[in-house]
Parts: structure tokens; sequence; C-alpha cells
């Protein structure tokens, strides 16, 4: 847990040092949350937006479905944020995988590329649906209120920067999913005292398994330890078929094939270049 909980540390103040020296040099509008590593939130407007690539943004604001997710409420805002005129939203914070994800795939040219398509499996020009309700079966005939990141055609994303783990959940709130003994040997998945470690990619590998679709979690490559995790979720998948509809990717690897100015854009403000951290582990055989 100790490695766990630093290597997020380590990115997360990577992040904000970046965030912190990039609104500088531009002369974006923005303020600093409160406490020790505070983070970075900007200001937008309706033309800008310090958090998004110019053009990602544009593109955003004129689609009314994902400007809505723009409005994804921050929760602490009341109690780390300065009070202004302006309602801060998740999507205005630095750190925000959220916006990451937008910023990369609601680029004009990034789902237009065939190489990225390919990698994801994905067919060219797809549009994506940020905030996706998979409503996963639960054993009592109801569906739970799983929210991904991205669907993407016939793939579902969860995005990840530096969050420092992929959620626990309670024993019986895992167990109460309808197909959880179907897909997982459970006696395998991971576990700490009450809790199953790893919720949302259980969730997730769920909700990929009821709707007939693939998943894809994309995290960065300076976080082995959630690779790890992943790794320790795929192991209990009873079926390879379902196995193989799951893959894991680094925004790292993505960088490589998208546009220059994208590129620039996450090497300046979160450190993502376009290498493969030799920290990363090989794929297991499971």
């Amino acid at each position: 847990m100790r490695s766990l909980v630093s290597s997020a540390l380590i990115l997360r103040q990577d992040v904000i040092a970046r965030n912190l020296a990039y609104a500088r040099s531009c002369g974006l509008r923005h303020v600093c949350s409160y406490g020790a590593n505070a983070v970075v939130v900007y200001e937008p407007s309706d033309k800008k937006h310090g958090n998004f690539l110019n053009a990602s943004y544009r593109a955003i604001r004129h689609n009314p479905d994902w400007t809505r997710r723009l409005n994804k409420v921050h929760s602490s805002a009341a109690q780390s944020l300065p009070k202004g005129d302006h309602r801060w939203r998740e999507l205005d914070s630095c750190t925000s995988s959220d916006a990451l994800l937008m910023n990369v795939f609601c680029h004009p040219r990034t789902l237009n590329d065939p190489t990225l398509c390919s990698t994801m499996n994905v067919q060219i020009g797809e549009s994506p649906i940020f905030g996706f309700r998979a409503r996963v079966p639960l054993a009592n005939g109801r569906a739970d209120r799983t929210e991904v990141d991205m669907k993407l055609g016939g793939l579902l994303v969860e995005s990840k920067l530096t969050e420092s783990d992929f959620q626990t959940g309670r024993i019986e709130v895992v167990e109460s999913y309808r197909d959880l003994h179907e897909v997982f040997d459970i006696s395998m998945l991971p576990k700490e005292r009450d809790q199953y470690l790893s919720y949302q990619l259980i969730r997730n590998v769920l909700a990929a398994y009821a709707l007939g679709l693939s998943l894809c979690v994309i995290l960065d490559a300076r976080r082995p330890d959630l690779v790890e995790a992943w790794y320790a979720i795929m192991r209990c998948v009873k079926s390879s078929d379902l196995r193989t509809r799951c893959q894991v990717l680094t925004w790292q690897e993505l960088s490589q094939t998208l546009p220059s100015a994208l590129q620039r854009f996450l090497q300046d403000k979160y450190g993502i270049e376009k290498w493969r951290s030799p920290g990363m582990p090989a794929q297991p055989e499971i």
C-alpha cells in the first residue's frame, strides 16, 4: 500500500508543478486549492479553458452532450477552493482524468487516425459518449448506477491519472452483482478485510460482459501499481474470450498516434511523452 500511495503522490506532484508553470507562462486564469499539494484549477470562459487544448475545447462546446460533461460537480469545491462568480467543476482541475480523456478524444483529428483506432480496435470516426451509464445487472433483477468514463463504439473506456487506486467495494456490495460468479473466480479476487480491491475494474469487466462489449483502461506509464492491479483482476476472469476483449494502454503509448499539437500539450501539462516506462511490468500469463 505504501508504494501505491507514493507512486500516485509523485505523479500528482509532478502534474501540479507542470500546470502551475503552464498556467503562469500562458497567462491563464487559475486558482490553487487550499492545503498541501495545492491543485491548479482553471477558470473557464465560453471560448477558452486553461485545462483544455483549444481545438478540443471548441469541439466540446459545439457538442451539447460533451458540453454537459463539463458540468460534472466538483465534490470538494466548497471546502478546498476560493469562492467566486464561477461555480467550480471537476473538469476544471488539472488532475482530472476526465479532462485528460476529453482533451484526447474530443480533438477533431484523434479518431480519424487509423493507427490509434486499430490500437483500440474501434472504427474510424466513432463519436465518444462520456459518462456512459452501463446499468450492470444485480442479482435482485435491478441494475446499478455504474458510470463508465467513456463508450466508444463497442468499447468501454476507464481513464486514470493520479487516482490512488481503483477503489474498494464492500463484500456484500460486490457479491450483489448477478454475473459475479459467472465471470470471476471469486476465490482469487483480491480482498482486504471486508472489502474487495479494485472495485471499479470488477464493475467494468461485469459491464463489458453484460453488454457484450470490450474494455480498455488507459493510465499513465508512471503508474505500474495500477497495471499490477489490472492484471490481478484479469487473472480472475474465467473466460479467455472476455480476457481478450479487455486491454490496458498507457497515455504514453496513445500519444505516439496523436496530432503534434496535442502531443506537445500533453507533454507540457501532464509530462506525458512518447515513451514506455522501463518499470512497466511485462504482461503476465493469465
